[in-house]
C-alpha cells in the first residue's frame, strides 16, 4: 500500500491544479472508524487534482438531499457532515462524517437515489469527483481510479459492518 505523502508545491505547469494537501493531510491523520485509508502516492494524488473540484460551505447548507439522482463521490478535508434519513413521521440522524473521510459512496457504487441527505454541521471543506470526471479518470489514469473506488468501496463495506452506521451509507 502506498503512504500518503504530502504533495509538492506546484510547478507553474502544475499551478491550475487543485491544491490537495488539506485533504491529503486530513486523510492522512484520520481516525474515525470509517475513515479513508492510506490511498495514493504524492505523484498520484497531483494526477488525480485536476478531476476533482473543491467546495467550500457554511454550516447548516444540505449538500444534496435524500431521493436525488446523483452520483458525485465527496472527500471531507475539514468540517463535519451530518447524515439524516427523513420518513413521513420523523428525520433521525444517521451519522457525522468528519474530516479524512466521503460521502455519497452508495449512490457512486448503485446508480441508485441518494439514501439519505446530507448537511454540512460545521463550515467544510470538500472535493467532489462526478461519475463523469471519474469515467475520464479511469480512461486516462485507470490505476488511479482503482486505487480510488477500492478505497470507497473499503469506506462503504466499513459502514455496512457497523449496525449503527449501516443505513448512513448515502
Amino acid at each position: 500500500m502506498n503512504a500518503i505523502l504530502s504533495p509538492a508545491a506546484p510547478s507553474s505547469s502544475s499551478s491550475s491544479a487543485p491544491q490537495l494537501q488539506g485533504l491529503v493531510q486530513a486523510i492522512a491523520q484520520a481516525v474515525a472508524e470509517d475513515s479513508v485509508s492510506n490511498l495514493l502516492s504524492r505523484e498520484q494524488w497531483e494526477l488525480l487534482g485536476p478531476y476533482l473540484l473543491p467546495l467550500s460551505m457554511p454550516a447548516g447548507q444540505v449538500l444534496f438531499a435524500q431521493g436525488e439522482n446523483d452520483r458525485t463521490l465527496y472527500l471531507v478535508e475539514s468540517g463535519s457532515l451530518s447524515v439524516h434519513y427523513e420518513d413521513e413521521k420523523e428525520r433521525l440522524r444517521l451519522a457525522i462524517v468528519g474530516a479524512g473521510s466521503i460521502v455519497g459512496e452508495g449512490a457512486f457504487f448503485s446508480h441508485r437515489p441518494r439514501s439519505a441527505t446530507v448537511q454540512t454541521a460545521s463550515a467544510s471543506r470538500l472535493w467532489s469527483l462526478t461519475a463523469l470526471r471519474f469515467t475520464e479518470l479511469s480512461n486516462r489514469q485507470p490505476a488511479i481510479a482503482l486505487q480510488l473506488a477500492m478505497a470507497a468501496g473499503a469506506v462503504l463495506a466499513k459502514r455496512l459492518g457497523n449496525r449503527r452506521r449501516r443505513i448512513a451509507a448515502t
